[in-house]
């Protein structure tokens, strides 16, 4: 991208940017406040969300052929992982050398019935992919096996869910459970606190803005 471009687009930022803030000026305070905490509530609810969601284990085991290549995996299309594959020469007896590497990740996935893809890019940008459907069982362990070539991917589920047990109450995931609760809680506090502010507030702006409609009409 030329310089005579980027000037462009920094010049039509500003430009927005300045925009923003004087429409800004003119919201009233109250109103910011309120956008404000909306703004908040919802990120509260996503990051419990993310955290609260994500009760089930996904274990990644990759065999593939690639000196070098992208792994992404997606579950009902959102990506949960991004990574490298990297391979190395290996020797095979009357079959001279070969690429190989390996990968294995574990994962958190949300329980239920959910479609899991897996997409690998060459170093050349070929892409190979490949879906599979699953049960995720909470508090359970799947594996899930990825054989990747050049021409394609193939997928397969390895033995039956594994229970896990319920970590002690030291771990991260005591955390991540009352750290969720306490996102929610006080996602709730928000909007009970915006509720109770409208109720008290609709009423007279409805009331400001009809005496100020009869004014004009008069």
């Amino acid at each position: 991208m030329d310089q005579e471009r980027i000037a462009e687009i920094r010049t039509r930022a500003k430009a927005l940017l300045a925009e923003g803030k004087v429409r800004l000026a003119k919201v009233p305070v109250k109103l910011q406040v309120v956008g404000g905490l909306l703004l908040l509530a919802a990120i509260f609810m996503a990051v419990y969300t993310v955290m609260g969601n994500r009760d089930a284990t996904l274990r990644l085991k990759v065999q593939h052929s690639f000196r070098s290549a992208d792994l992404q995996v997606f579950v009902d299309d959102d990506r949960i992982y991004a990574g490298k594959l990297v391979g190395s020469n290996r020797k095979k007896l009357f079959f001279g050398d070969s690429v190989q590497g390996n990968l294995s990740e574990t994962l958190q996935v949300p329980s239920g019935s959910h479609r899991v893809r897996v997409r690998i890019t060459g170093d050349d940008g070929t892409i190979q992919e490949d879906t599979i459907n699953a049960e995720f069982s909470r508090n359970a362990e799947r594996t899930l096996s990825v054989a990747a070539r050049r021409s394609d991917v193939a997928l397969s589920w390895q033995g039956a869910p594994v229970a896990i047990p319920d970590p002690p109450p030291a771990s991260s995931s005591w955390f991540s459970r009352y750290a969720s609760a306490l996102f929610l809680t006080a996602a709730g506090s928000i909007i009970s606190a915006l509720t109770g502010y409208a109720v008290k507030e609709l009423p007279g702006h409805l009331r400001s803005r009809q005496t100020t409609a009869d004014k004009i009409a008069d």
